[in-house]
């Protein structure tokens, strides 16, 4: 028998888990990355309180976004054996529609932190949360292999929102560098559902590894990362970075390209598994990389 203790410890680490900490983790480093990028190109300060008060909103914000998804997707995640032992699944938050309280909280609180600092980063996380929570899981996650290509734009608005909090614009590079992280989701997702395919099979969702052909998948995958590669270049040609980061990024997406292209070559499940653990660091790499090519040159 539990102790008052224990539970306690163990319903807050199922609200911590509920949240999803390593995609936030992953979502506010990009944002923090933008956030130093555009502080860089534009001019303007960042004080240490600002950059604290920005990510806690981030970080609130992507945290609700992903409890409201794991409350829609309660009933697939209990199907699926990579998902079944998830708070909402396994009844460690019970009643489910606590999750959704708990979510709802903490994008409210995110979006009037962002709007203190400017509308314009609000409207950032507002418009992830509709794509991830609405788009996404509500809407197309059940019905369309393109799920995570639809998805994919509420990854790209996290360092969106970091751009527009510091400098309260948007231009073409910040699209451009935005556009890393739309391109590298459905690549790291794909790579996932390939090796979980049975799982989806027998949730019914659509991902694409479901489909379509392995050879296909990969291909599209291949396709992803090549654009990423040309977004990177393109960054380097439209003047904003230098040869730092255009070594950094070319070196670190042909080595993602080349693993891919050999998965193409001799598809399998394990090394599909492989490539979604080689390639998982790549867009930390691109970021830290632009911050390091601006702020040591």
């Amino acid at each position: 028998m539990r102790t008052s203790g224990e539970a306690a410890h163990l319903d807050i680490r199922s609200y911590v888990e509920v949240t999803k900490p390593k995609l936030v983790s992953l979502l506010v480093f990009t944002t923090l990355g933008a956030m130093f990028i555009s502080s860089k190109i534009s001019g303007t300060t960042l004080t240490p309180s600002l950059v604290l008060w920005g990510t806690l909103s981030a970080v609130l914000g992507s945290s609700g976004a992903n409890a409201l998804t794991n409350y829609i997707d309660r009933d697939i995640d209990s199907i699926m054996h990579r998902t079944s032992q998830r708070p909402l699944p396994s009844k460690r938050i019970d009643p489910p529609v606590k999750a959704l309280y708990f979510g709802l909280v903490l994008v409210i609180v995110s979006l009037a932190m962002a709007s203190v600092r400017n509308l314009l980063s609000a409207i950032c996380i507002l418009l992830g949360v509709v794509d991830n929570v609405v788009v996404y899981s509500m809407v197309s996650k059940r019905k369309s292999p393109w799920n995570i290509i639809l998805g994919s734009f509420s990854g790209g608005l996290a360092p969106m929102y970091g751009w527009t909090y510091a400098s309260g614009t948007i231009d073409l590079t910040a699209a451009l560098v935005s556009s890393l992280v739309v391109l590298w989701i459905p690549s790291h997702v794909w790579a996932l559902a390939m090796y979980y395919k049975s799982d989806y099979e027998r949730a019914k969702i659509p991902m694409l590894p479901v489909v379509a052909s392995e050879l296909k998948v990969i291909e599209c995958i291949i396709s992803t990362v090549a654009l990423m590669l040309f977004a990177s270049i393109y960054l380097y040609l439209n003047g904003t970075f230098g040869t730092l980061f255009l070594a950094i990024s070319v070196s670190s997406g042909l080595l993602v390209l080349a693993g891919y292209v050999y998965l193409h070559r001799r598809p399998s499940l394990e090394l599909a598994w492989k490539m979604f653990k080689f390639s998982s660091p790549h867009l930390v790499v691109l970021y830290s990389a632009m911050v390091l090519d601006l702020y040591l040159s």
